[in-house]
Formats: structure tokens, sequence, C-alpha cells
């Protein structure tokens, strides 16, 4: 299967500047861009679907360009906004901007220029003056033309600054800079973007030639089978950053993910093959409760985004987990997984006293219940007696006590002095 069904079976792409042009470019090797709004200090699992479809492309032998928005993300993207967004101060961006090109580098191929490269808009479009940029560059964008866009027609009722406006022309400055250095003839990038990357088209054409074989494509939007938003967790956005979204995060997210939707998303974020794919969906179809999509999909994602070595390990702590079994965890592993539900105290407890200082039982009388009735395990260790006294003397590694009510609800004790 060559890239271009590759990527129709997967889904991935919505629009195209003109089918079967793409699908001729694809044929023979090309240079293929896509840019990165440095916004914050990390990519989230959204922006990676644009970075996959990089890696994918690369993979079948055509040269990809990142862009890091060194530029035009200190003007903002309208794209996909309702409302103006704050202008980041130039040392925000110049640390965010050096955040994404260290992610990027992790997942592409740069061994070689001619297999791929990152490079940040900043040092083409800062060497232009305000006069020479709208002589050179202004004069190809009418006001009607670019009212005409959605990216800009979505604001006119809330309103959109000059600033914002100009996003596009900027963008477009970009493709043909690409163009012209680096024999850059195709872009892709999220369906949102779709105005900015035919401007760009447009720009190209009407410099060097109605004949100039260019094109583009965009991404569609994830979304869940109901429809909502794709990769928020209930602490947010899932980032690329592991000091953001742990991979065990990471793992949960996807391991909990909906039938319908484990394996349209193995379509979309692994590199299996669709023989592969296929055959999960049958073997997932015949039994459905062993859930062996989710956990296919959750396997290959960790393994791409961070490491075989950090998808195994999380395997082991989701089975630890299951299990009871935290003992065997490190101390590493304790900490990600209960991140969220640190207790720090000091001094000792009674256990009865323990469940209300950590809010797992609401009064002395719902605590003894529960330890009575053999809910309560201690470092894997189940505990009946209310007066017992806890104290930091058994604690792993020193520091923590795990507490555990019934199956699911685990609190984390770390003791201070």
């Amino acid at each position: 299967m060559d890239i271009f069904d590759d990527l129709k079976y997967r889904n991935l792409i919505k629009d195209f500047s003109n089918e079967n042009e793409v699908r001729e470019l694809l044929k023979t090797p090309q240079t293929i861009y896509c840019g990165f709004d440095p916004s914050a200090s990390s990519m989230h699992i959204g922006n990676f679907v644009m970075i996959s479809l990089l890696m994918r492309l690369q993979k079948s032998g055509h040269r990809i360009i990142a862009v890091v928005g060194g530029a035009t993300g200190m003007i903002g993207d309208p794209s996909g906004k309702s409302k103006e967004r704050n202008l980041q101060d130039k040392d925000t961006l110049q640390a965010n901007t050096l955040a994404i090109k260290n992610q990027l580098e992790r997942f592409l191929d740069l061994s070689d220029p001619e297999k791929g490269l990152i490079v940040n808009n900043y040092d083409w479009l800062s060497k232009y003056s305000y006069l020479d940029f709208l002589r050179d560059f202004g004069r190809y964008f009418t006001i009607n033309y670019m009212l005409a866009k959605d990216v800009v027609a979505s604001r006119m009722e809330t309103g959109i600054s000059y600033t914002e406006f100009s996003y596009m022309i900027l963008q477009s400055v970009d493709f043909l800079t690409l163009h012209q250095q680096y024999h850059c003839n195709m872009q892709i990038g999220g369906s949102d973007q779709w105005g900015n990357l035919t401007a760009g088209l447009d720009l190209i054409r009407r410099v060097e030639g109605q004949e100039a074989k260019v094109g583009c494509m965009t991404a569609h939007l994830i979304t869940k089978s109901d429809g909502k938003k794709f990769g928020k967790s209930e602490d947010g956005a899932l980032f690329l950053d592991r000091k953001l979204t742990s991979p065990y995060k990471l793992y949960q997210y996807f391991i909990n993910t909906s039938d319908e939707d484990a394996i349209r998303y193995l379509r979309v974020f692994t590199f299996l093959s669709k023989d592969e794919i296929e055959k999960i969906a049958i073997e997932h179809d015949r039994n459905p409760s062993l859930r062996l999509a989710q956990k296919t999909l959750a396997y290959e994602v960790v393994k791409t985004i961070h490491s075989k070595n950090d998808a195994e390990r999380v395997i082991k702590m989701s089975e630890a987990l299951f299990s009871g079994e935290v003992t065997s965890l490190s101390e590493e592993e304790i900490t990600e997984l209960f991140a969220s539900s640190i207790v720090k105290l000091k001094g000792v407890f009674t256990l009865e006293d323990l469940l209300i200082e950590v809010k797992a039982a609401k009064s002395k009388r719902e605590a003894r219940e529960f330890i009575q009735g053999n809910s309560i395990l201690i470092n894997g260790k189940k505990h009946t007696d209310p007066s017992e006294i806890v104290t930091p003397t058994d604690a792993l590694f020193g520091r923590y006590t795990l507490l555990r009510r019934g199956k699911k609800n685990y609190y984390l004790i770390e003791h201070i002095n």
C-alpha cells in the first residue's frame, strides 16, 4: 500500500487542494512541511497526529520539514480561536520554541538534511522590514480574499485585530520561502488551517506562476465516537512531555477508550500495518471483554511517544495496581501512579484517624466499618484493627504509606518530619 492509500485507510486526511494532483505528487519523493506553534512549553496528543503524519511521510521516502513558529508565535494564529489570544513575551516564546524543537527531534529522523529538517520561521520573517513586507507580499492579498477565508470570517462577529489578521500572510510566506529555498511542494496541517494552507498555494502560484506543482492537505480533527473533543483527561490536555503527562496516565487514557474508538485510534495513532489492525479488530470482536484493541492501542501509543521500556513498565504498574501487589513497584513508579493523591502527614495516627485524615472516610463510624469489613490495606496488606497505630517505621522507601480502600481507592501518604 502506498502512502496515499495508507493515509486514506487511516482516515487521516480531510481536505486536499486537489486529490489527484496530491496523489501524483506523492508517487515521487517530495519535500513536505508542517508548522508547529510554540504557544506552550509542550505539544499535546492532538499535535502528535501531525507529527505522526510527518513520520509516515518520512518513512515512505519523502523529505520532511518541521517549522517551529518562532516568528508567527509572536503574532498568534486566529484559527480555532473565538477571541484574541494573549501575546507571549519574548523569553517565554524562545523557551517554548526550544522545547517544541527538542520534542520534534525525538520523533523525526534528522540524521541527514535530505531526510528531515527542523527550521524556525523567525530566521527569514525577522529579516523583512515592515515596508518591504507590504511591498513584496501584501500586494498579493486583497481584503476580500482574506475575509472570505473561514479562519478570518469566523472571527468577524467577535472581532479580529490587524495583528492576527496578518497571520495568513505570514504563513503563506513560510510556504513560499520553503518552496524557493528547499523545493518544498506540499504543506500539511490541521483541518482548521485550511484557509492558511490554500493561501500559501495561491501566493506561490502568483509569484512563481500558475504551473507551479504544489499542493496541500489537512488532517481530520480527532474526536471521540460521541462527538466530544479528543485528548482531554480530567486534569486537562494530554501532553507529550512526561513531566506534564506521565506515560502511565497516557496509557490509562487510551486503555479506557470505547471499543468503537479503539479500532479507529489504532489506525490514527499507531504504526501497525493494515493487516495487523484488521487482525486485531477481528480478534477483539470475538471476545471484547479481553480488550485486546485497547491494550494494543495503549501499549503502542506509549511505546511511540516515550519508549518500549516505558510501555512495558506501565503495563507492570497497571498489573500491580490491579492485583494489589504494590510493594513490587519502585519509588518512582509509586509516585507516578499516585501523584494526584499524595497526602503529606506528620506524626502517628490510629488507623481509624488516618482514614479520616486522608478523606478515605467521613467519620470514625464509617472508618471502623471499612476497617472491620476487611476493606483496608496498608502497603498491600490487610489491616482490621481500628486502633492500630500507623507509623513511618514500615513506610515504603522510608517515606510512603500506601492506603487502599476497597479495590480502586488509593491514598499515598508521604511522611514528613
